[in-house]
């Protein structure tokens, strides 16, 4: 029980959503209909891929999340050695199935998709690869994370790029790599003394924070842009709106001393609320595009 226990906290449960949510829209308002594939996928990318993407994670950053003080919750956990092969080999038991359905009723581009999904998984933390460590290159896989589950979603379901959809899902990755530099900026001190990198590392907490406010308003701007493309316009106004709680999360942290990184926690707990209230209000508007499609 304490093994599944410390699976079932590696694997973020506050996160889930953020992945299985945008797989699930994006496939449900293409097809229009619950059936075996949105059925699995839906909980495939809800909790075997946030084992993997987290589980991997934790693994092979034990080194420094002993030194950081906010893992071991829902922040994070801290595995114990003797838990990092369990966690390797339920990545694999409880990936590889839903893997399998997922590749067989796919099309190339789908698989293509899903494939590079997977290796961002891998490639983040795996020793060897560590993307995570590459300064700008690991915001951008952080956001690939939860950006192709839609991208997968969409290709999957046989939807047409239409020009707002290419905005949304390009104001969706800035989102990504915004809450995943504002993240990064907590750990500086923890990152350091575990001699690891990232773009706060190498940059700095205030430029990084600086950077994630650009990042979010910027995805505002491209989601407020789709209103030049579709009628009713009013949706794009109020999904665009949703980038403005982010933006006053950040804007306190934009002069940070790299010193005084920790605090940066306050907003980031705020960051997890602030996803379901936007979560909300863009559920709500597929709604209203669903009823009125």
């Amino acid at each position: 029980m304490n093994t599944l226990k410390q699976l079932f906290v590696s694997s973020r449960p506050l996160s889930w959503i953020n992945t299985a949510f945008p797989f699930a829209a994006a496939y449900l308002m293409t097809t229009r209909q619950v059936d075996l594939t949105f059925i699995l996928g839906t909980i495939f990318f809800l909790i075997p891929y946030n084992l993997a993407m987290y589980g991997i994670n934790d693994v092979f950053d034990y080194e420094s999340d002993m030194r950081n003080p906010r893992k071991g919750g829902v922040e994070g956990a801290v595995l114990d050695r003797s838990l990092h092969k369990v966690t390797l080999w339920a990545v694999v038991i409880t990936n590889v199935p839903f893997l399998i359905y997922l590749i067989a009723v796919g099309n190339l581009d789908a698989n293509i998709v899903l494939a590079v999904s997977m290796f961002a998984v891998v490639a983040y933390s795996m020793k060897g690869l560590r993307f995570k460590e590459i300064p700008f290159l690991d915001s951008f896989t952080s956001s690939t994370h939860f950006v192709s589950p839609a991208v997968y979603g969409v290709i999957l379901a046989g939807a047409t790029f239409t020009p707002d959809l290419w905005l949304i899902l390009n104001a969706f990755f800035l989102w990504g790599m915004a809450s995943h530099a504002f993240g990064a900026v907590q750990d500086i001190q923890a990152d350091r003394e575990g001699e690891l990198s990232s773009i706060a590392t190498v940059i700095g907490a205030a430029n990084t924070s600086r950077f994630a406010l650009a990042c979010y308003a910027l995805a505002g701007l491209l989601i407020l842009s789709g209103a030049f493309f579709t009628e009713p316009t009013w949706p794009y106004w109020v999904a665009a709106a949703t980038a403005v709680p982010y933006i006053l999360m950040v804007w306190p942290f934009r002069n940070l001393s790299d010193a005084e990184c920790e605090q940066a926690n306050r907003g980031w707990k705020k960051f997890l609320g602030i996803n379901f209230f936007a979560g909300f209000i863009v559920t709500m508007l597929l709604i209203f595009t669903w009823l009125h499609g």
